[in-house]
């Protein structure tokens, strides 16, 4: 007979709940503030151009909705895989994903420049166009996750729960690859033009995802004074460690192959050696902070065992992954647009307008504050459910997860 699971709302302090609330919430008041800001005085106080429609909020907005599919992840290896140790963590996972998916969409809507029209975009089609097919991703993976949830939740749920789980983990692996695919089918521009980028977006949910789940499992539990064993922090944060080896082995592909042709030669050379911020962040903040410290603290023989440094390793994957979202989606913006090839094209019009030279952007106060506004829409949104409803296990200790064959509530 296996053990079965309990689970229990989330029993901090009244105080600290609701200051946590009250922080939250005054920063999702600041980055309403700062989107109706834009809104009423134009894209022009922001740093985007002509050249780079896609500033900082789109940077965040990607961001959290790769991260709300590689979130659902932990769910998906609990049913979809079997593993029982997995199956506790499955209602969280749920949680978090929708949570992410729901403050990235906030980001993309705001930053859309005209979001009194988002109802036109969600009537109006054109199928050739895959920011069509990626409305009905978004909104079939929220109503899907809630479904999962529910069969994990519901006794008379649970019979489904794996047909469930199987559509759930198919739904999000087709909604990354169209996230990198709106990346991918872009030909015009020389950074974009490649199938690899649908895969790697694919790995990159499943790290970023996992590194916040991660990071909020660990920290609702240390606040709680709830249990969790070393040997559930080693598989977690060991699975961690796979996927962010394959989102350097996809960067080194991805990069390798653009070395390999002509036609991306310059841009190669843009981005790693003379790109100013870009090259910056693309070494320090994507394959150093973001990936190779990381990896070094995963595998360390006595780091890797501490919680304090699994939780600071998680936090710089995290930023590792917004440094590779701002690269890959402001950096190449910015790198000139082919108009004419073999031709010679003289910029004209206002500094950052289509032209020969590299495109400057700067973020404003404004963007950034829209995009931290963003993540505490979805912080939010797993604070009260997990104080609420019974999301989180009462232990996830050695003892407990001992002989454990499946979740029960």
């Amino acid at each position: 007979m296996g053990k079965r699971i309990v689970y229990r709302e989330w029993l901090i302090h009244p105080e600290h709940y609701w200051g946590l609330l009250a922080v939250l919430a005054a920063v999702i008041a600041v980055g309403g503030a700062a989107a109706l800001y834009m809104e009423h005085e134009g894209h022009w106080v922001t740093g985007m151009t002509n050249s780079v429609v896609w500033g900082l909020p789109h940077v965040f907005a990607v961001f959290l909705i790769v991260a709300a599919s590689g979130a659902l992840n932990i769910a998906s290896i609990g049913t979809v895989f079997n593993k029982p140790a997995y199956k506790p963590l499955g209602r969280l996972s749920g949680l978090i994903a929708s949570g992410l998916l729901v403050g990235g969409l906030l980001v993309l809507v705001l930053d859309l420049g005209r979001p009194d029209r988002l109802v036109v975009a969600m009537t109006t089609y054109n199928f050739t166009s895959i920011f069509a097919w990626n409305i009905f991703l978004y909104t079939g993976f929220l109503a899907i996750t809630i479904g999962y949830l529910w069969t994990m939740a519901e006794r008379k749920g649970n019979k489904y729960q794996r047909p469930v789980g199987i559509f759930a983990f198919l739904w999000r692996l087709a909604l990354t690859t169209g996230t990198g695919s709106i990346f991918g089918f872009l030909v015009g521009r020389t950074a974009y033009d490649t199938a690899v980028l649908a895969p790697m977006f694919v790995v990159m949910s499943f790290a970023y995802g996992l590194a916040a789940y991660l990071l909020i499992l660990m920290t609702s539990f240390q606040w709680d004074g709830r249990p969790i064993g070393p040997k559930i922090l080693k598989r977690l944060k060991d699975l961690l460690g796979l996927f962010v080896s394959a989102i350097l082995y996809f960067t080194l592909v991805y990069h390798l192959t653009n070395l390999y042709g002509a036609k991306a030669t310059d841009f190669e050379t843009f981005l790693l050696l003379r790109g100013g911020i870009y090259t910056f962040l693309f070494w320090v903040g994507w394959v150093l902070v973001g990936s190779v410290i990381p990896l070094g603290i995963i595998y360390h023989p006595r780091l890797g065992k501490d919680p304090s440094w699994i939780l600071a390793t998680c936090t710089l994957v995290i930023f590792g992954g917004l440094s590779a979202l701002y690269v890959i989606i402001i950096g190449s913006q910015a790198f000139p647009l082919e108009m004419f090839p073999g031709r010679t094209v003289l910029e004209f019009g206002a500094p950052g307008d289509v032209g020969g030279t590299v495109a400057p952007y700067a973020p404003s106060l404004p963007e950034l504050l829209l995009g931290i506004g963003g993540v505490a829409v979805a912080m939010l949104i797993v604070s009260v459910g997990i104080r609420v409803l019974q999301f989180l296990p009462e232990s996830l200790s050695d003892k407990d997860m001992e002989g454990l064959a499946e979740a029960a509530v």
